[in-house]
């Protein structure tokens, strides 16, 4: 069994960090496309068949360019820190709808912080809505997804919430920091060493799979098919 990703992969952006500047790339493009484009596309093309394995709705596509693949590039036309690429390689499987909100499978991979996860990442404000009003209607369903042992052992669910309950809901709710939330995501963080293990996949597709009463539930919030 070979590893997807080796050191080199992070050896490649611990040095573009240091010299994050155009002439670098091009210099360095075959290190790149070779070390680290390549690793993610085989990536996506083993992970297809096994996600959908899990849900025949996610996508993988192993195109560099407009696929599952995150370019390099960044988007610096509004922001003040004009370094032109992204410092850290990901993927993403997302949900066959594209024209809303929707979750996705994620995996980010940064020397120091390799972190797989799941669900909704800042969804608009009707998407929020659907998934509060599915809490409120199915509390005993969101307790057992979230509390299942399996996957509080694997993933932690995070991201943004308000400080105040939102408008409409009840402040005595049982699940009230849930419904305060605006993300709904859950994720797990692996070593360096664990991502270049043989056996990285496996465990990529485990906490897919550990994750997919949660998935569905969001699915199921969105009127989509899971």
């Amino acid at each position: 069994m070979t590893a997807y990703f080796t050191p080199a992969f992070f050896d490649f952006f611990r040095e573009l960090k240091r010299h994050n500047t155009r002439p670098w790339f091009e210099k360095n493009k075959p290190r790149y496309e070779r070390d680290v484009r390549n690793k993610l596309v085989d990536f996506v093309l083993a992970a297809g068949p096994r996600l959908k394995a899990i849900s025949p709705h996610f996508v993988a596509d192993p195109r560099p360019i407009g696929g599952s693949v995150f370019r390099i590039y960044r988007d610096i036309r509004f922001s003040k820190d004009k370094t032109p690429y992204k410092t850290a390689g990901a993927v993403h499987f997302p949900h066959e709808h594209r024209t809303g909100a929707a979750p996705g499978f994620y995996l980010h991979l940064e020397p120091g912080g390799v972190y797989s996860g799941v669900g909704l990442w800042h969804p608009d404000t009707a998407a929020v809505g659907q998934v509060r009003d599915a809490i409120v209607a199915d509390p005993q369903r969101w307790k057992k997804v979230t509390t299942a042992k399996a996957f509080t052992a694997t993933l932690t669910v995070e991201g943004r919430s308000l400080k105040t309950v939102p408008r409409g809901y009840p402040k005595d709710h049982p699940h009230l920091d849930d419904l305060k939330r605006t993300d709904f995501t859950a994720g797990h963080t692996f070593t360096e060493k664990e991502a270049c293990s043989p056996d990285f996949l496996d465990h990529f597709i485990g906490n897919c799979r550990v994750a997919a009463p949660f998935t569905k539930f969001l699915t199921d919030a969105l009127g989509l098919p899971f």
